[in-house]
């Protein structure tokens, strides 16, 4: 098969851990007889640099008409006032905004996954990790209140500031199709995060949830609210498979559960619309005081890789060859400095991608 994929190298580490990404792809198209070919994109700083905004028409089309999209990272030091001494709409990040609306990406994935040669990086005990854990959040990526009206105005004197949260149940339905779909690849449980006892948005979404789960009958679901899902992640994170929720619970639920994984530079993420298009990333930003040193952790963007591999192309065996590759790397002690440990050997960049790539077998 042929796979045409936008690649977006970005600002800071991005162009580094996203070279050693396309070098894991093409080492899957060779032994599994797959041809993925690359049309890089601007964006970010780099574009702003380039054409004076962070993402411009041409390059949201060349990544619409593409398989998928594979992100390094954009931004970089806030105080590098070329890119931040601006308008918000015209600041690097703002070109994550325009692509995913652009793009129609409206579900977030974020996989949070304790190797078990990163326990000891895990900032929970060891009774509480237990044989560790392996969960998604869900995160619905294009409404609430980040996308909801806003304005702040003075009323008898006093600011006051209003920030609308809304859903329609359109919205919820088709994010909670992804989440039991994924569930359905996975051990067939979904954790569907609320805050029902409070809000109407909530009750709405519950309800919805359940009318989708009728449609998988395999899958078991169950209601939490976000409170208290936020004290069961570090109290017992195993219990959890497929978590679903809204915009901004899963934004800080999402980066709860990055923390203990032990490093940000192993967080893959997906970001989908409707259909198989997807755009693939690393949790984490674009560490400009280390670019260019050749020591950024490029397994985040790897395994983002694989992911593109397993949602938008449905090469799951392929998916599961990378990952499989990741984790014999890690058994064998080769680390980048940020998750190094007593006796393992460091490698740099382009020696970790390598090393994944040399074990990618049927």
């Amino acid at each position: 098969m042929n796979y045409q994929i936008a690649v977006i190298p970005g600002d800071g580490i991005g162009p580094e851990i996203v070279r050693e990404a396309c070098k894991v792809l093409d080492r899957v198209g060779e032994v599994y007889g797959h041809t993925f070919q690359y049309t890089e994109v601007l964006m970010g700083g780099v574009s702003i640099d380039a054409h004076g905004v962070p993402l411009t028409d041409e390059a949201l089309e060349t990544a619409r008409k593409s398989d998928s999209v594979l992100l390094g990272a954009v931004g970089g030091d806030v105080g590098n006032s070329r890119w931040y001494d601006v308008a918000p709409n015209l600041r690097p990040e703002a070109g994550l905004l325009a692509i995913r609306k652009g793009l129609g990406l409206f579900a977030n994935i974020r996989p949070a996954y304790l190797y078990n040669e990163l326990a000891d990086a895990c900032p929970l005990k060891r009774e509480i990790i237990g044989d560790g854990f392996d969960m998604v959040i869900m995160r619905e990526l294009t409404g609430g209140l980040y996308f909801g009206e806003r304005h702040t105005e003075e009323v008898d004197g006093v600011l006051q500031a209003v920030d609308t949260l809304v859903y329609n149940e359109n919205e919820i339905r088709r994010i909670a199709v992804k989440a039991f779909d994924i569930a359905m690849k996975r051990k067939k449980h979904v954790t569907s995060v609320d805050k029902a006892n409070v809000l109407d948005s909530s009750r709405l979404w519950r309800k919805v949830v359940e009318e989708v789960a009728k449609d998988y009958p395999e899958v078991t679901l169950s209601h939490m609210l976000v409170d208290n899902c936020a004290m069961q992640l570090v109290m017992n994170p195993g219990q959890f498979d497929v978590v679903l929720t809204e915009n901004m619970f899963g934004d800080i639920l999402s980066d709860e559960a990055s923390m203990i994984t032990g490093s940000i530079g192993m967080l893959s993420s997906a970001s989908l619309n409707e259909g198989k298009f997807g755009l693939y990333e690393p949790s984490h930003g674009s560490a400009p005081d280390i670019a260019g040193k050749g020591i950024a952790n490029p397994i985040a963007t790897i395994l983002s890789a694989a992911m593109m591999l397993s949602y938008s192309f449905d090469l799951d065996e392929e998916s599961k060859a990378v990952e499989n590759a990741v984790q014999q790397v890690l058994t064998e002690g080769y680390r980048t400095v940020d998750i190094m440990a007593d006796g393992c050997s460091q490698v740099g960049t382009t020696q970790m991608g390598k090393l994944i790539c040399e074990r990618i077998h049927k």
